[in-house]
């Protein structure tokens, strides 16, 4: 029997773009030959749902389970008949194929609104920044997020757009509550998501079912299709990997979940697949021997199904007990072995675009659809004392290169149509970055894209412009917390000052910038959190940040602070190892301080300096509660920001021209009776044209110079070349190179890299 793989993502991750883990598997399994299919069931489940049948068929489940609780969803019940029929041509919209309903929505008379629309009110200032498209896309994402309030009120309690029953996922010490949801009668969601999975496997009829589990809110969704699969094709082995599982279940002990699932292996899962397969393979060889064996009553076929199957990184089920399996001697493939990304068999022209909040860099993450792609496995710092850095997927560090991320790149061009890419490294190397930058332009790829970075003095003014000029729009790094002590008890590598230079080199280049934040990491004081937020203040209120979010430190089991709690003065509350997922740690602070009282005023002063606002309120407007005040000086962030150093160039620093070849006037200058030669360098920029002028000679070396530095050849000659070549003809190459000619030159695209 020829095999065939199904692969999915369960409800819910995005509504704008497939999360990436089973095109990463497809494109490896198309590189062994092996047949498979994937599906975002996220969306799929959300179509049904968000349709005039779906829709209709909701109101009467409604109407049979419960009356309406609050006088919001009595409102959208007594405005059915306009939900009805609006939201296949939202639906529509929001995908990219009905943009003239725009004008339509914005008229503001023909969506039903329900009480997401009450914040309007606060937000019409936004909205003069915003083009009619993005108005539009904002009010119909009120318009769905009432819905699914409706939903979450009278048809399932655990909806939400981007998780489904998250809780029952995030710290699940023990399976038992999950394993009761997994017993009660299905939902009408799992019904819908059951009736999707009928036809895909009528329809595909695989061999192997594939899950990938990104996040806590995809694990019920997860369980509740491999309980139909099991039910259903009992026949069908079920392997789930992920993100999930990666960090959640690595002390797996709990039989009752190999129930639903024959495997779930860890971290890069291309060999433990591939292996898991061949297993299967080898089963069905071994059991037609044995038919043959007993016609023919032969010994060796019989030798050779006792062959112990090999595994990677692989929990499953011997003798009613979970044991785990790392009993093959194969190493896993190289990032450059592993094939391209293939996002075929997903409805990328169906996909959701919304628009949550109106800040540009923040709708990123909900606005467009967006391959994923990587440039480099792991983690090239690694240091970080708050994050995973013990487990592969951070601390194998294996960059890609840059020809080969090109390659796919153009690759998922053809296939998909789409030229936006999210590049979703843990923390992209800005040396690759550099590299991939330089083939994109020598190319000339069209490509918009975006990435995660540490916000490392690497990353010059001629980095950033190089970046941008190859397409990079963002950036999002993490700050964490905006304090130097505590910046160096992360390990981060970073201070503020640095953070704010980096900021505002990308920001002056184009591209936007977003900062991850954190408050109540060990050992923080108050007055430091305080701190913190007048350093993110300065930082929006200079403009070298766009955006941010504030996260809560939590601790993990496979994070430095997790494994040596002692160092960073927090005790562990338990010790126990639960059954199911051990990942988040129970400790306490010996601070003794409660760090969740400064989530709402964190929050809604980020709310705020993201929409270019409120930077001259007293930070303690935004608390509650008596708070400190800070001990920042009011221009730090300003005054960081103009301490510059001299002017300084490596002399192995890559000299690269982006712009185009002058026209060339020559001229003779006198002056006090002697006379030169002289030439006009005339440049035509995109946006406008400028002239320099030098004399003859060190023109016509310039113009041979640029010829050599032109981002399309592939050698790239150093500053020390340069200088080299300048002094067989000239003089002073220091005084000629600063001179205010080549500083135009700078302005305009000669980078020092």
């Amino acid at each position: 029997m020829k095999t065939k793989i199904f692969l999915i993502t369960p409800p819910f991750t995005q509504l704008n773009t497939p999360y990436p883990a089973t095109a990463y598997i497809k494109g490896f399994l198309n590189t062994i030959n092996i047949d498979s299919i994937q599906a975002d069931l996220g969306i799929e489940v959300i179509l049904k749902l968000f349709s005039n049948s779906g829709l209709k068929s909701m109101f009467q489940q409604a109407s049979n389970n419960r009356q309406p609780i609050t006088d919001n969803s009595k409102r959208i019940i007594a405005l059915q008949k306009d939900y009805l029929k609006t939201i296949d041509a939202v639906i529509a919209f929001l995908q990219g194929k009905n943009p003239t309903l725009a004008l339509q929505i914005c008229q503001g008379d023909f969506l039903p609104e329900a009480s997401r629309f009450n914040q309007l009110d606060e937000m019409d200032w936004a909205f003069g920044s915003m083009g009619t498209q993005d108005k539009a896309k904002h009010l119909a994402t009120l318009y769905l997020e009432d819905i699914s309030d409706f939903i979450v009120e009278c048809i399932d309690e655990n909806f939400g757009f981007s998780r489904y029953a998250e809780r029952l996922g995030r710290s699940a010490n023990t399976f038992d509550e999950m394993y009761e949801a997994l017993q009660a009668n299905p939902t009408y969601i799992d019904e819908v998501l059951f009736s999707i999975l009928k036809e895909k496997f009528e329809t595909i009829q695989p061999t192997l079912f594939l899950i990938s589990v990104p996040f806590p809110g995809n694990l019920y969704a997860a369980f509740r299709c491999a309980q139909w699969v099991k039910k259903d094709y009992p026949e069908i082995k079920i392997c789930m990997g992920g993100g999930f599982p990666n960090t959640e279940l690595r002390s797996l002990t709990e039989v009752r979940v190999f129930e639903f699932v024959d495997f779930i292996t860890l971290d890069d899962g291309e060999l433990p697949i591939q292996l898991i397969i061949n297993n299967e393979q080898l089963i069905i060889e071994n059991q037609l021997s044995s038919i043959k064996n007993v016609l023919k009553d032969t010994v060796s076929s019989r030798a050779q199904s006792r062959d112990e199957p090999q595994y990677k990184r692989t929990f499953l089920l011997e003798d009613n007990k979970v044991v785990y399996k790392n009993n093959t001697l194969q190493n896993d493939y190289k990032q450059g072995d592993v094939g391209t990304p293939d996002y075929s068999d997903l409805l990328l022209d169906q996909y959701i675009s919304v628009i949550e909040i109106v800040n540009p860099m923040h709708k990123m993450w909900s606005d467009g659809r967006w391959n994923k792609l990587t440039m480099a496995h792991g983690c090239y710092w690694g240091k970080c004392t708050f994050c995973d850095i013990s487990l592969d997927y951070i601390k194998i560090y294996e960059p890609i290169a840059a020809k080969t991320i090109v390659d796919r790149i153009e690759t998922i061009i053809a296939q998909t149509g789409e030229n936006g890419f999210h590049f979703v490294d843990e923390a992209a190397p800005p040396a690759l970055m550099r590299e991939v930058a330089l083939e994109i332009l020598r190319r000339k790829v069209v490509v918009t894209w975006w990435t995660n970075i540490r916000f490392e003095k690497s990353f010059t003014q001629d980095l950033c412009l190089l970046l941008k000029a190859s397409g990079c729009i963002a950036v999002s790094g993490g700050l964490e917390v905006a304090s130097d002590r505590l910046l160096k008890l992360i390990d981060k590598g970073v201070t503020v000052e640095q953070v704010a230079k980096v900021t505002r080199n990308f920001t002056e280049a184009g591209i936007m910038v977003h900062a991850y934040l954190m408050y109540g990491y060990p050992t923080q004081t108050v007055q430091e959190t305080i701190d913190s937020l007048e350093m993110v203040r300065q930082l929006f209120e200079v403009g070298v940040l766009q955006s941010g979010f504030w996260h809560q430190f939590a601790m993990t089991a496979h994070s430095p602070v997790g494994m040596y709690p002692e160092k960073f003065g927090v005790v562990k509350a338990s010790e126990t190892v639960g059954s199911f997922a051990n990942n988040d740690l129970f400790y306490e602070d010996r601070t003794g301080i409660d760090h969740d009282q400064f989530s709402f005023g964190l929050k809604k002063s980020l709310f705020n300096f993201m929409h270019g606002i409120c930077f001259d309120y007293p930070l303690q407007d935004w608390f509650e509660f008596k708070i400190p005040k800070t001990t920042i000086s009011p221009d730090f962030i300003d005054n960081a920001l103009h301490d510059t150093q001299d002017f300084q160039i490596k002399p192995t620093a890559k000299i690269v021209w982006l712009g185009g070849m002058p026209s060339l006037e020559t001229f003779t200058k006198t002056k006090k009776g002697n006379s030169w030669e002289m030439m006009t360098l005339t440049f035509h920029d995109k946006k406008e044209s400028f002239s320099i002028q030098t004399n003859k000679m060190e023109g016509e070396w310039l113009v041979k110079i640029l010829q050599q530095t032109n981002v399309f050849n592939s050698k790239m000659l150093t500053l020390q070349e340069i200088k080299k070549d300048f002094e067989t003809q000239f003089e002073d190459f220091e005084l000629f190179w600063f001179s205010k000619p080549i500083a135009t030159l700078r302005s305009f695209g000669l980078l020092c890299l």
